[in-house]
């Protein structure tokens, strides 16, 4: 069961779309591992802009990929043109695979 999530939405600087769909690509590798996220969904809204949604099953959890992905997001920072807009949601309703 999932209870919160985040949707953070990222612009990227002008020539650094290619580049930053292919770090969003990449950072499955480690999304996959991380024990405390449900689900992850990388995903592009126009041509500069593009989004992470991602659900877990606690406020602990949600936490613990924010760590983690601070890091992340530090190596891929020259690529945007500023900060990512994070939005922390709660989740009322979800289906998910079994």
């Amino acid at each position: 069961m999932v209870t919160v999530g985040s949707v953070v939405r990222f612009e990227t600087k002008p020539g650094k779309e290619a580049e930053f769909e292919q770090f969003l690509k990449q950072s499955l590798l480690e999304i996959q591992k991380a024990q405390g996220t449900t689900a992850w969904f990388a995903f592009r809204l126009g041509p500069s802009t593009c989004g992470v949604f991602d659900v877990f099953p606690d406020e602990e959890g949600r936490q613990a990929h924010f760590l983690a992905g601070a890091v992340r997001a530090d190596k891929a920072s020259d690529l945007l043109e500023g900060a990512p807009i994070i939005e922390k949601v709660d989740i009322l309703a979800a289906k998910l695979p079994d």
